[in-house]
């Protein structure tokens, strides 16, 4: 199941760009509570080509998703993080965003996870830890705002209905306001393994009704 939505202008250009939210150093303000769509299968709706048909899938790929059985196992059940891109994608669980001159911090209403991105022009380490939710960085491109994680432990899956990644996975997203309420979001999968080519998706999140807060 998934939802198609439409969004009334270009990706990455706010219609209002100088009413949206900004920090003292003028940059966007992301901060606040994010109602998402839930979305379990990101081989529906894609933009990485006009009628895309089914993912890239390398062999390695194809084998994987055609092998997965939830029924058998499936790591959230067992209290496993989400990781990265299933907590984006479940649906019901609002995001919030927290938000200073060097951090830019997910707060996951699901299971409660969180994850840092270091926004003050750092780079990844030489050697990067693999972790369940990797390790990003952020930098700003006028007023949009990209997102770079690597370092993923190649244990979570990409959405409900089991796509896979693997360790080598690179993941880039991007933020822009289309309007004080409204975020345009695309997140671009790059993994030579599991995948021949990169793919993307892309969706909106909508800014909660004040007074509304993470449970």
């Amino acid at each position: 199941f998934a939802v198609l939505l439409t969004i009334p202008m270009a990706w990455g250009q706010a219609s209002q760009s100088s009413k949206i939210p900004r920090m003292a150093d003028e940059r966007p303000d992301f901060q606040g509570i994010w109602d998402h769509p839930y979305v379990s299968d990101m081989s529906l709706d894609r933009q990485d080509q006009k009628g895309a048909g089914p993912l890239p899938f390398s062999a390695a790929g194809a084998d994987n998703f055609k092998n997965y059985d939830p029924a058998k196992f499936d790591y959230p059940g067992h209290c496993l993080p989400f990781g990265m891109m299933r907590s984006v994608n479940v649906g019901g669980y609002p995001i919030q965003i927290m938000q200073n001159a060097k951090y830019l911090a997910f707060l996951f209403e699901q299971s409660t996870w969180f994850h840092v991105v270091y926004i003050d022009g750092r780079g990844h380490p030489a050697e990067v830890e693999p972790t369940w939710f990797g390790h990003s960085i952020g930098k700003f491109d006028g007023d949009t705002l990209t997102l770079d994680t690597v370092g993923f432990n190649g244990k979570t899956r990409l959405d409900t209905i089991g796509h896979p990644h693997s360790d080598k996975m690179h993941l880039v997203q991007t933020f822009n306001y289309t309007d004080p309420n409204h975020l345009a979001y695309e997140v671009t999968i790059d993994d030579p393994v599991m995948y021949t080519k990169p793919w993307k998706n892309q969706r909106v999140f909508t800014r909660m009704k004040p007074g509304e807060e993470l449970i």
